[in-house]
């Protein structure tokens, strides 16, 4: 074996944990399905988090990884920042209404913040 390639023994603890998270972020964006429960299930906060902490341990360890981790690592994280943002764009913006009946608001927005909607009916107080 080369000295080169010596150098390049990955640590598979450190590549599991990575992976670890990756698919942890995957299910978080509704890529994959839960194992424990077979549903899909999508919560964008999470799998920010989860990338943000294999972003994190990428800047902790720079210097300190062999060639194939951190290409691993590179990698993981190109393919969750595209799943992420593709998620992302999917979400209702803050300013959307998610109003299902025909109303109208003051200033035109919606006003309401998190789930005041009965039976198709807005239930914020600025409705006109």
């Amino acid at each position: 074996m080369a000295e080169e390639e010596k150098d390049d023994v990955p640590n598979y603890q450190f590549m599991s944990l990575v992976y670890t998270l990756s698919q942890t972020a995957m299910m978080q964006l509704g890529k994959i399905s839960n194992p424990m429960t077979g549903k899909t299930e999508k919560n964008i906060g999470q799998a920010k988090a989860s990338i943000d902490m294999l972003d994190m341990m990428k800047e902790k360890t720079k210097g300190n990884l062999t060639k194939t981790e951190e290409k691993m690592l590179f990698a993981t994280l190109s393919n969750l920042y595209l799943n992420y943002s593709d998620e992302a764009s999917k979400e209702p913006s803050e300013k959307e209404c998610k109003c299902e009946g025909e109303h109208e608001h003051k200033d035109g927005e919606c006003k309401c913040e998190g789930d005041e909607h009965k039976d198709g009916e807005c239930g914020c107080k600025d409705k006109k």
